[in-house]
């Protein structure tokens, strides 16, 4: 697993200190182990899961602009908890409202001694955040006025909506609320993964 994930990395042209991907390999690995009992993502294969949980979530780095991001419907931690892995300078506020999913994160940030992370378990509306955020992440939501609808309480007043979609519907972008546009569309690369990823940047 560390020679697939090293390769990838350099596929992608990131340079991330091996006690980071030492990291990284060890989140898969407690994926794989606690996914058994408590069916936290559907996919099953540790070498898969580099590919479409790791390189996935870390393509998305280069685009965060700011230090404090709250990822809305976490799951198991994706894309939060390889973000805030390659990014100790930022600080990940992991939202699920899932008690066996945010038990799951607890455990990763103690045994992989991860400083940077706060999870918390709340649906997103009940959620009322003491500061805005820089920046609200996610790839769990149907649709991007669903994203921004519910999260809107949750941007700093110059923060910006960061939704990780596959290929971009103008027919979702026409439904967004007046109040927000698209401020950018980054075609993201991520290596060993087949059809297109993208990251849709919006502001309200």
């Amino acid at each position: 697993m560390k020679q697939t994930l090293a390769k990838l990395i350099e596929q992608a042209g990131m340079d991330i200190p091996a006690y980071q991907q030492d990291q990284l390999i060890g989140y898969v690995e407690m994926l794989h182990k606690w996914n058994k009992a408590y069916n936290l993502t559907s996919v099953r294969d540790p070498q898969e899961m580099i590919i479409k949980h790791i390189m996935d979530s870390i393509v998305v780095s280069q685009h965060l602009e700011g230090s404090t991001f709250i990822d809305v419907g976490t799951g198991p931690g994706l894309p939060g908890v390889p973000l805030a892995i390659i990014n100790p300078d930022k600080s990940f506020t992991l939202l699920d409202s899932l008690g066996k999913r945010i038990r799951f994160i607890r455990q990763v940030i103690h045994e992989l001694k991860i400083d940077n992370v706060t999870p918390i378990q709340s649906r997103v509306e009940d959620f009322q955040p003491d500061l805005g955020f820089d920046g609200v992440l996610s790839r769990a939501f149907a649709s991007m006025s669903d994203m921004v609808n519910w999260c809107h309480h949750l941007p700093s007043e110059h923060g910006h909506f960061l939704a990780l979609k596959g290929q971009v519907d103008q027919v979702e972008i026409d439904e967004l609320p007046a109040d927000c546009s698209v401020t950018g569309i980054k075609p993201l690369s991520v290596p060993g993964l087949e059809g297109q990823r993208h990251l849709v940047i919006l502001a309200r």
